[in-house]
């Protein structure tokens, strides 16, 4: 995609403790009525929804909750309905975005005006220089920590993939807290992000592996 077919608004779909990088690749199971209509208006036009996490509140009293204000644009390229009216659909990440405002409007899901002036990068194909050897430590610390979680991992499937998606995947499903999967999304290249996943486990390690957010 080209910066000048970027959208201005976006429907986003704000789920937490998830995140979506670009050129990764992520299932989705939409049950709910407001992301059923939303992905049927999405599949009328451009294909194209913001994931987003929101942010919770001790004092949030049920309302709207408030949204971070960075996210990552998806493409739907893969959908099928169920035989119970659900939507099993594929979503591939484009480039991340800035939340301007959001839209008022009487649609029951969420719409956003948005910025992406900040990651233009996603949209090239450069990979970053990257060597295994900086990322060993990070990934022993990993194992251990999703085993002590009871994630299970096909980490041979991973090895096969190169380094700059494997470090997302990892980011992605990591048993991280919002606030730390929120931390990874708005680093702005592989290099800083590599450092924050050691920073954040370094914290882990040194609480026992008790949930610790990183400052």
């Amino acid at each position: 995609m080209k910066k000048d077919n970027l959208p201005k608004k976006l429907p986003v779909f704000p789920l937490s403790n998830f995140i979506i990088f670009p050129n990764t690749t992520v299932p989705l199971n939409i049950f709910e009525q407001r992301y059923i209509d939303m992905i049927n208006d999405s599949m009328r036009s451009d294909k194209l929804i913001g994931m987003i996490q929101p942010k919770f509140s001790k004092n949030n009293n049920g309302e709207t909750p408030e949204l971070h204000k960075i996210g990552c644009m998806g493409k739907i390229t893969s959908f099928k309905e169920t035989k119970d009216s659900r939507y099993l659909i594929e979503l591939k990440g484009i480039i991340r975005f800035k939340i301007i405002s959001e839209i008022q409007s009487n649609k029951k899901y969420r719409e956003c005006e948005i910025n992406f002036e900040n990651y233009y990068e996603d949209l090239g194909s450069k990979k970053e220089n990257i060597k295994f050897s900086d990322l060993e430590l990070i990934f022993k610390d990993l194992k251990s920590l999703f085993e002590k979680r009871g994630f299970i991992i096909n980490w041979n499937a991973l090895e096969k993939q190169s380094l700059n998606e494997t470090i997302d995947a990892l980011a992605m499903a990591s048993p991280f807290t919002v606030e730390e999967k929120q931390v990874l999304l708005e680093s702005k290249n592989l290099e800083i992000r590599k450092t924050k996943i050691s920073e954040i486990l370094t914290t882990y390690s040194f609480d026992q592996y008790n949930n610790t957010t990183l400052q």
